[in-house]
């Protein structure tokens, strides 16, 4: 019980911080472009990056602080952010082409999930 309370404090964190950091770029730069998602998951990405590397493996951080941080916090900031560890993991472990697989299929398989969805939506509803 103590995890998913550690996931959904950390979810509500991140998903906060998104907020925020789109209603920034909305000010700053307008809403033309996607600009604060597109920050938003690079952010994540590498501050998924830095804490999986310093924390995580070098530091040997609990269980509690990796789920609090990087599922919770990073995951609601951005599950981008999830889907480039994926990608990392995958392409440290020496499987690149599954890692181009899954990065090609993801992409573009949600992709052409959102416009699915959006059609199935407009034409059913």
């Amino acid at each position: 019980m103590l995890n998913l309370v550690l996931v959904a404090l950390g979810g509500a964190i991140g998903a906060s911080l998104r907020h925020l950091a789109n209603l920034l770029s909305l000010r700053l730069v307008g809403p033309n472009f996607p600009w604060g998602t597109m920050a938003i998951n690079i952010a994540g990405s590498f501050a998924m990056g830095v804490f999986i590397e310093v924390l995580a493996r070098r530091f040997n951080a609990s269980n509690e602080l990796r789920l609090l941080v990087a599922t919770g916090i990073l995951g609601g900031f951005t599950t981008f952010s999830a889907f480039s560890l994926d990608f990392a993991v995958l392409w440290e472990r020496g499987a690149a082409l599954p890692a181009l697989g899954y990065a090609i299929v993801s992409v573009v398989g949600s992709i052409l999930a959102i416009f699915l969805g959006l059609w199935l939506a407009r034409t059913v509803g």
